[in-house]
C-alpha cells in the first residue's frame, strides 16, 4: 500500500523552532539581526520617560509627552500583543562621515537620510515577514517603524540586539552604531532572547565629540541642544550660541555615531538604497539656498530630507554659509534676506553678519 501523499505541507527538524525559523526568514528578508522580547520586558520605561519629559529634554516634541502612557508601557498600546521582535536594518556607510564636515562649501546630511527613505524600505519587508508569521503560527501582528509611540531603543536592548549607549542611541557588537530598528508586536508566546548587556565601559567619545554639548550627562540627552533636533524638528530660529557649532551639517548629525569604537565591526550596508547614488548632485551650499519649493521637492523626492520642508532646509543652509567663511556666498545670501518666511529671512540675516564680520569664529 502506497503512503499518503502529502502535499502543500512544509516539514522542519525537531530542532527548528519557531523561533530559529523566525529568524532564518527574518535574515533572508536582509534583516541584519533579530531577537525577541516580552510586552513588558521594559518595566523602567515609564520612569525615565518621565524624567526625560519632565527635564523638558524632548523641546517642541510635544508628540512625546501627548502620547506618553503607551510609549512607556507597550501593553498599554496593544493589550492583546504577547511578544514584540525587534529587528536591526544595516546602514552603515562606505566612508567616514566626519570627512565630509571639512568641506565647508557643501553640505553634510546624516548618512541614513542620504537616499531613499527607511521608512518605506523597512516597513516592505516588516510586512512580509509578519504575513510569514501569521501563516506559520496564526497568530496577529501589528508592525511599526518610528510610527508609533513605541520605544524601539529599550524594547531593542530587551530583545538583545544591543544596548543603549552613553549617546542613549543602540550600539550592538556586531552592527556598531549604523542601524534601524523594525518592530513587530504579535499575540504570539515566543520564547525571548537574552537581554543586551551594556558593554560600553570607560569609554566616552560620543559624548566628548558633541559640538552643542547635547549630553547633561551619561545616557542623557538634551534634545534641544541636538544637531539632529535643531535641523530636523526645531521649527524656529536656531539660538544664536547654537548656531556656530551646526558647521555645514544641514540635515541631522552623526558625529556621536561615528565615534563609537564598536563599528569596527560594523560592515557596509547590503541595500545600496541607503547608499549615496555615484549620479547624486554635489551637496553644494550656493545651489541649495536657492532652491524654491518646487525644486526642492523634485531634489529630495523620495528622501527623508523632503519631510522638513523647503524653509527649514533653507534655513540650515543659511547658517551653514555663515560658518562657510565663503565671503563670495555675500551676495546670494542677501537675496534671502527678505525672503517671505521670516526664519529664513533671520537666518540670511545672521549668514550676512557672519561672513562680513572681520573677527569672525569659525
Amino acid at each position: 500500500m502506497c503512503a499518503p501523499r502529502l502535499t502543500g505541507i512544509r516539514i522542519w527538524t525537531l530542532a527548528s523552532t519557531i523561533e530559529e525559523r523566525l529568524i532564518k526568514k527574518a535574515g533572508e528578508e536582509g534583516f541584519a539581526a533579530t531577537g525577541i522580547c516580552g510586552i513588558g520586558d521594559i518595566p523602567e520605561a515609564t520612569q525615565r520617560l518621565q524624567a526625560f519629559l519632565k527635564a523638558g529634554f524632548h523641546g517642541e516634541m510635544d508628540w512625546m509627552e501627548r502620547r506618553a502612557a503607551w510609549r512607556g508601557d507597550p501593553k498599554r498600546l496593544w493589550p492583546a500583543a504577547q511578544s514584540v521582535i525587534m529587528l536591526a536594518e544595516n546602514y552603515a556607510p562606505t566612508d567616514d562621515p566626519l570627512k565630509a564636515l571639512d568641506k565647508k562649501n557643501e553640505g553634510c546630511i546624516s548618512v541614513y537620510a542620504q537616499n531613499r527613505d527607511y521608512h518605506d524600505i523597512i516597513k516592505t519587508r516588516l510586512k512580509r515577514l509578519g504575513r510569514w508569521l501569521v501563516e506559520e503560527t496564526g497568530a496577529q501582528i501589528k508592525v511599526f517603524v518610528d510610527t508609533a509611540p513605541v520605544m524601539e531603543k529599550p524594547l531593542a536592548m530587551a530583545a538583545g540586539l544591543g544596548w543603549q549607549g552613553k549617546h542613549t542611541n543602540l550600539v550592538s557588537r556586531h552592527l556598531g552604531s549604523w542601524f534601524f530598528l523594525g518592530t513587530i508586536f504579535t499575540t504570539a508566546r515566543l520564547k525571548r532572547s537574552q537581554p543586551g548587556q551594556d558593554s560600553c565601559g570607560s569609554c566616552r567619545r560620543c559624548l566628548d565629540i558633541c559640538p552643542t554639548h547635547a549630553f547633561p550627562a551619561p545616557y542623557q540627552l538634551d534634545a534641544r541642544r541636538c544637531i539632529s533636533y535643531l535641523t530636523i524638528e526645531h521649527k524656529g530660529p536656531v539660538e544664536d550660541s547654537l548656531r556656530p557649532a551646526l558647521g555645514n551639517r544641514i540635515f541631522g548629525c552623526d558625529d556621536c555615531l561615528a565615534v563609537c569604537p564598536w563599528n569596527k565591526f560594523a560592515s557596509t550596508a547590503r541595500d545600496t538604497r541607503y547608499q549615496l547614488r555615484d549620479d547624486a548632485p554635489k551637496p553644494d551650499l550656493l545651489d541649495l539656498v536657492t532652491l524654491d519649493d518646487t525644486t526642492f521637492r523634485a531634489r529630495f523626492r523620495g528622501g527623508p530630507v523632503r519631510r522638513i520642508g523647503r524653509n527649514r532646509f533653507v534655513r540650515n543652509v543659511l547658517y551653514a554659509i555663515g560658518n562657510s567663511g565663503n565671503r563670495s556666498a555675500l551676495s546670494t545670501v542677501s537675496l534671502l534676506q527678505e525672503d517671505s518666511d521670516p526664519v529664513v529671512a533671520d537666518a540670511a540675516i545672521w549668514a550676512a553678519r557672519r561672513l562680513s564680520a572681520a573677527d569672525q569664529d569659525i
